[in-house]
């Protein structure tokens, strides 16, 4: 019945429109009895279109206001107002069409999405290359993309690429993938033909829940989009009583067609509607698929916030945050490199950390060789020409345990990290510490939620207490609640709620209930579709989660220009049709003003089209690109600071040597000052040109910060002459040495937050 209606729409429109049209032309040139007759054909398609209307809803048992419509185009027959007849057909068939357009715009959107699916991968074969259907490709499979083509499943990448992802985040501009970083499907490959290691199948992957959440996203109506049903429904009593007495109080019924005419509710019925479908649309442009007008009055509403620490507050995956050597034979880049090379052909979480880290850094990677899994310890295999192996400690480190290796395992302990042991030619050489990092823009983020309106910010995990405090304070949480399970975050959600209306953010399997209990759940699902996408009923598809608080600002923009369309046109047509009641509005002047204070309803409501205010802070391409190369830099310097600890590790007051914090010197010097002073130049005013002056201010205090204590490690080291190397010399040494790591760990997490993630995400 939807589709009959949307395709009668544009033609009674057209028709009642030249109907209209002509008439009126006919009657200035003088033919008023042509004119009376083309109104009159007008008056009775409407009265036609309007009678199907009420018949279908009486049918579905579903209340309508088309029964004033049907009144008043009766009414006008009667009395002979024609005109004004015409006038509301016109009137009615514009609300049709827009009303099928609006739901034909949504069809579209979901059709195109379903059309650009891709229905084959091309896989290598010990033969060549073959070409399957999308839905046989499994999880390890080694795909091939060529350009032009979409991806066709989530995958790693096994060589570089150049992917454009607007499809997926808006994001205009292609960008740039190095190897081991995630390419999501419904990416378009932009650049040279690149291999892909499957880690999820076809009905898994990114697209195909996106296309999920779409066809959810169209299912429901908002409850102020229902309440103006509602609203709409008085109009017919109060107007048959309002009509009545006028005919009754002044015998003319034609005051009585009058009032039928201004009272047709056209801007309650399609002002509120127009605004909600804008702010799904622009939220949708900011990566948030808003599941219906109904989760958009619930998130305008929003008070409290309860976040998942992992995936949400967190990136959800491990990452190399340390290289520990275990001596001076192998380098912690040499380290790295030999290990990503062997883990490329792992689809295993830990490496594609790894991985990711080695394409970071710049670092190339060779394709390994007699590779082989032992379950449940590592993997090893031929790198060049050193057998390397990756794993537990136990298949890896023999006894007697090295100190190194006990370092590494208290590092590991103290900040609640993974540790994977590294073999080279069969001996211990190293060890990673990884671990699932904050993300550098949930505070920021924070600070975006109570600008928008949120009161009470909430930690909620499953994690230990020590670990979800340091995330909770970090971030600028107002509570904290760990070691919770399922059924204990049931309780802590039902408790906020009495604070007001909550959401609930989380991306895994196990947040589903939660998200389903709380007022609004918001499931995260830049990395794919899961249980708590399907449960949410707001979906972020980019990974950033500060575009909640855009979506929030979306919200309650649109619920605002809403209420004002249907407060302006329904004011006016109640002012009207007092008006036309005491006779001082007849039913032609009266049917030109309600089609009137139609059109400023909808011009009003459609201001939600239009961009308000967000938190997101949006960069040039010049801006981008900049920091992008910032950022790169960045990343190459880290080794230099992982050096700055292991030196001072291994330094001993028993046999004293210098040699190798002189060399450090020389790499500080050369290295990271350089890079901190380009960053002084470039990447402090680009934040400054983002964010204002005053974000700099930190920054620039590091800066000079960093450069003061090389200064003073360069003074240290040429007072303290290599032959008589005093035990006060050594310490004095390696409190220096770990309070410039401190400050550049410090520091580097304040360029994380304020500069690097104001930064398209990379998904890497």
């Amino acid at each position: 019945m939807e589709e009959v209606r949307s395709r009668v729409a544009l033609p009674l429109f057209v028709v009642s429109s030249v109907l209209l049209a002509v008439g009126g032309g006919l009657r200035l040139g003088g033919g008023a009895d042509a004119a009376e007759v083309l109104w009159l054909m007008g008056t009775v398609v409407g009265l036609v279109a309007s009678v199907a209307e009420t018949a279908t809803a009486v049918r579905r048992r579903r209340p309508t206001v088309d029964v004033i419509a049907l009144l008043a185009l009766v009414g006008a027959l009667v009395v002979g107002e024609y005109f004004a007849g015409a006038v509301i057909t016109v009137m009615l068939a514009s609300g049709q069409l827009l009303e099928a357009r609006a739901e034909a715009r949504a069809r579209r959107e979901l059709r195109l999405l379903l059309e650009r699916a891709p229905r084959t991968a091309r896989r290598r074969v010990a033969e060549g290359v073959e070409e399957v259907d999308v839905g046989a490709v499994t999880p390890g499979d080694r795909l091939v993309v060529r350009t032009g083509e979409v991806v066709p499943v989530d995958g790693r990448l096994l060589t570089a690429a150049t992917l454009d992802e607007s499809a997926l985040t808006g994001e205009p501009l292609p960008v740039e993938r190095l190897v081991g970083e995630t390419a999501r499907s419904g990416a378009v490959n932009a650049g040279a033909p690149f291999d892909l290691l499957a880690n999820a199948s076809a009905a898994d992957s990114t697209y195909a829940g996106l296309v999920r959440l779409v066809e959810q996203a169209q299912a429901s109506s908002a409850p102020f989009v229902r309440l103006a049903d509602r609203l709409a429904l008085l109009f017919v009593p109060v107007t048959l009583v309002l009509a009545g007495g006028a005919w009754a109080v002044s015998a003319d019924r034609v005051r009585a067609v009058a009032v039928l005419v201004v009272a047709t509710p056209c801007p309650l019925l399609l002002a509120a509607p127009i605004a909600y479908i804008s702010g799904l649309s622009r939220a949708t442009r900011v990566g948030v698929v808003i599941k219906g007008g109904g989760a958009l009055e619930r998130l305008a509403d929003a008070r409290v916030i309860v976040f998942d620490k992992t995936g949400t507050l967190t990136r959800g995956q491990p990452q190399v945050v340390e290289v520990i050597p275990g001596g001076d034979d192998f380098p912690t880049d040499r380290l790295l490199q030999l290990a990503a090379s062997l883990d490329q052909m792992s689809p295993h979480v830990l490496a594609t950390a790894i991985v990711s880290a080695a394409s970071a850094r710049g670092l190339t990677l060779e394709m390994p060789e007699q590779v082989a899994e032992e379950h449940g310890y590592g993997l090893s295999g031929l790198v060049g020409q050193h057998r390397v192996a990756l794993g537990k400690q136990s298949w890896i480190v023999p006894d007697p345990v090295p100190d190194w290796v006990l370092r590494a395992r208290r590092r590991a302990s103290l900040d609640d990290s993974m540790v994977v042991f590294v073999a080279v030619d069969g001996t211990a050489a190293g060890a990673f510490l990884l671990e699932d990092v904050i993300r550098p823009d949930a505070p920021r983020m924070v600070h975006g939620l109570r600008d928008a309106g949120i009161r009470r910010v909430v930690l909620l995990t499953g994690d230990r207490a020590d670990t979800a405090e340091t995330v909770g304070r970090i971030v600028g949480t107002d509570a904290v609640r760990a070691e919770c399970d399922p059924g204990e975050k049931l309780a802590v959600i039902t408790a906020e709620r009495e604070g007001g209306t909550t959401m609930m953010v989380g991306d895994g399997v196990n947040d589903a209930p939660a998200l389903a209990a709380a007022d609004v759940g918001v499931a995260l699902a830049a990395r794919g579709a899961t249980a708590s996408s399907e449960a949410a009923d707001v979906v972020l598809t980019v990974d950033r989660v500060d575009a909640l608080a855009d979506a929030i600002l979306i919200a309650q923009r649109s619920r605002r220009i809403a209420r004002q369309a249907v407060g302006t046109g329904m004011g006016l047509s109640l002012v009207a049709m007092v008006a036309a009641a005491a006779g001082l509005l007849p039913p032609a002047a009266g049917a030109v003003l309600q089609e009137g204070i139609d059109v400023l309803a909808i011009g009003l409501a459609l201001r939600a089209v239009l961009p308000g205010r967000t938190h997101t802070v949006t960069m040039t391409p010049a801006d981008v690109a900049l920091g992008r190369e910032l950022h790169a830099q960045h990343e190459a310097a880290l080794p230099v600071v992982e050096e700055i600890r292991a030196v001072a590790d291994r330094l001993s007051t028993d046999q004293p040597q210098l040699a190798p914090a002189r060399r450090l010197l020389g790499r500080l010097r050369s290295d990271l000052l350089t890079h901190e002073r380009a960053d002084q130049e470039h990447l402090v005013p680009l934040v400054a040109r983002a964010l204002g002056p005053s974000a700099t201010y930190s920054l620039t205090r590091t800066h000079a910060e960093i450069e003061h204590q090389v200064a003073r490690l360069g003074r240290l080291l040429a007072d303290i002459p290599d032959a008589d190397v005093q035990p006060e010399d050594v310490v004095e040494l390696r409190r220096l040495l770990y309070g410039l790591y401190g400050v550049l760990r410090l520091h580097n997490a304040q360029e994380n937050e304020t500069a690097f993630s104001l930064l398209p995400p990379t998904d890497g």
